[in-house]
């Protein structure tokens, strides 16, 4: 199988996902261990997996190829998460060091998945090193943010750096607020999410002041997040390219303030799969495609405006 990406907002063709029938195990599983992995709730296995099986539609729907990762062994409810195990940088796959002790095992199967699908890897991130997905944004195809804090550390992004080095030429280190502390799930990507080309979606009270003036510098269009739609995941959106992006559902602020700057958005139930769990449509998939795509000069009026 071949994979590329050197970006978050060219067009999606091709992801990989974990169903929540694999991840999830069985109701009596999600009984007994909701409370070891943080959920904020116990899900709802049945439901979980309907809801699932819409968000999967909604990709479909816009011509996204998906590819599920199996296998049961170890498996956790976090597991759902694919998005932070592993990396996709040029046409290899990075493996990860989770920074979350219980989902550190993760990466061994995207290790089998590779193998299985012949992907390159291009490396894995080693002790004392701490790396997360959900702390990496690429800014453009030569430009990556990482986030430094409780999940992703200085060694794991001085390890990144050197791995990355082929494709990338820069590497932004940003420093990531105590929030709610090394329990918490707090990401770049809960800060920062990339909708268009140089168009981000942000919650800014949370982001570094030297991060925002390199955005600005860059000449980014910042749309603002509500602070009242943090939690439940308004600065989590998954871009599909065009203009278009997926985002959980019960977001209606950040849905508007989104649609009026052009980009167009799909929502999915977020309930069972996302909200319990504090994992957005991001965290619920590792893109393994994406292509370029030309913006047309009506949809950068509006981006603009």
């Amino acid at each position: 199988m071949s994979i590329f990406c050197t970006s978050m907002t060219d067009s999606l063709t091709r992801v990989l996902v974990r169903h929540p029938s694999i991840g999830f195990v069985s109701q009596s599983f999600l009984d007994e261990r909701w409370k070891d992995f943080g959920y904020l709730e116990c899900p709802d296995y049945l439901q979980a997996c309907r809801d699932f099986d819409e968000f999967v539609a909604v990709l479909e729907r816009n011509q996204v190829e998906i590819d599920f990762l199996e296998g049961v062994e170890k498996s956790s409810p976090d597991s759902i998460y694919v998005h932070d195990p592993a990396e996709t940088i040029g046409n290899a796959l990075l493996l990860c060091r989770m920074g979350k002790h219980l989902r550190r095992h993760e990466s061994e199967r995207f290790s089998t998945f590779a193998a299985e699908k012949n992907i390159p890897l291009l490396g894995e991130i080693t002790g004392p090193g701490l790396l997360e997905g959900g702390d990496i944004v690429w800014l453009d195809n030569k430009t990556i943010a990482v986030g430094e804090g409780y999940r992703s550390n200085r060694s794991g992004i001085d390890q990144l750096e050197k791995l990355a080095a082929p494709f990338v030429d820069e590497v932004l280190r940003v420093s990531l607020p105590h929030w709610r502390g090394e329990s918490d799930v707090l990401h770049l990507m809960s800060l920062i999410s990339p909708v268009s080309d140089r168009v981000a979606a942000v919650f800014r009270p949370y982001l570094p002041v030297p991060f925002l003036q390199e955005l600005e510098r860059r000449e980014f269009t910042l749309i603002d997040i509500p602070e009242d739609e943090l939690d439940t995941l308004g600065c989590n959106i998954l871009p599909l390219g065009r203009n278009v992006c997926v985002m959980a559902n019960g977001n209606p602020e950040s849905r508007r303030r989104l649609e009026s700057a052009g980009i167009a958005v799909e929502t999915y139930p977020a309930a069972e799969i996302s909200m319990k769990g504090q994992g957005g449509p991001t965290c619920l998939t590792r893109p393994l495609v994406r292509r370029a795509r030309p913006t047309t000069s009506t949809s950068r009026q509006l981006l603009r405006a």
